[in-house]
């Protein structure tokens, strides 16, 4: 298996697709792990390098020690891109991802082909209670929010039409380390990226689940005003985990992306 050690963490990824196709990296929410784009890829490695990795502290990477930032995050896609001797990627994030991507886009403007954002925001208070989530998880794990988290992640009819990709959500939610969940949390919690977002330069899509309690739409609307040029998609029926209940919709966006970059 791939992994890569950026010097603070060990980093596993994956790639599949032509290697001399557009790369995409594609960044998870917390408490997920790279499966979460399974659906995304299946509609796009044909045709695309997507490129995977799991957080720190979530999958097969390193559980590293509480203190680390968004910026942290960031870093270690940067790294990644390097290991991979990838000068600019497109980058594609779901919650914890769209906040790493958007403190990548900002701190290295060079790298960044395009952005896609989703079910994310710049802002989400309040730092009680992430760190409050934090210690409630050193506690009792993951097993002590599952519930909660899953009725943010989907809407009732996909948890319905759905059982078995939900389920396997759940487990991974299950085994998620305390401590790399917890870490990320009040990182969270610690989080302002709204001065940096007049700093994205890159074409920018913000995708947003018309059924989100988690992000909801005006949390897109707010970064939407900011970033230049950006343009705002609404999909729906979708939660949190709008890739796994809309991937088809998802990986259209993405190609739209990536094809208006490469034809100029």
């Amino acid at each position: 298996m791939p992994f890569l050690d950026t010097g603070r963490s060990r980093l596993f990824y994956m790639s599949q697709g032509p290697a001399e196709a557009p790369p995409i990296v594609f960044s998870n929410s917390l408490g997920t792990t790279h499966r979460m784009w399974d659906a995304v890829v299946g509609e796009m490695a044909a045709e695309y390098r997507c490129i995977r990795y799991d957080t720190r502290g979530h999958g097969l990477s390193d559980v590293t020690p509480a203190g680390f930032e968004i910026a942290d995050l960031a870093d270690d896609l940067l790294a990644l891109l390097d290991h991979l001797d990838i000068a600019r990627a497109h980058v594609a994030g779901l919650s914890l991802g769209g906040m790493t991507g958007q403190s990548f886009a900002a701190r290295h403007p060079a790298r960044i082909a395009s952005l896609t954002l989703m079910a994310t925001t710049a802002f989400l208070p309040t730092r009680e209670s992430w760190y409050e989530r934090a210690a409630l998880v050193r506690r009792e794990g993951t097993q002590a929010i599952l519930e909660a988290t899953l009725s943010r992640w989907f809407t009732d009819g996909f948890r319905a039409g759905a059982a078995q990709e939900v389920e396997a959500v759940a487990e991974t939610f299950r085994s998620t380390p305390a401590d790399g969940y917890a870490a990320c949390c009040e990182a969270i919690g610690r989080m302002d990226l709204r001065p940096d977002l007049k700093d994205i330069l890159a074409p920018t899509t913000i995708i947003a689940g018309r059924d989100d309690p988690a992000t909801p739409v005006a949390m897109s609307e707010a970064m939407h005003e900011v970033v230049r040029g950006s343009r705002l998609v609404l999909l729906a029926p979708a939660a949190h985990l709008l890739a796994m209940e809309q991937p088809a919709a998802v990986a259209a966006q993405l190609e739209r992306v990536v094809r208006a970059e490469r034809d100029g």
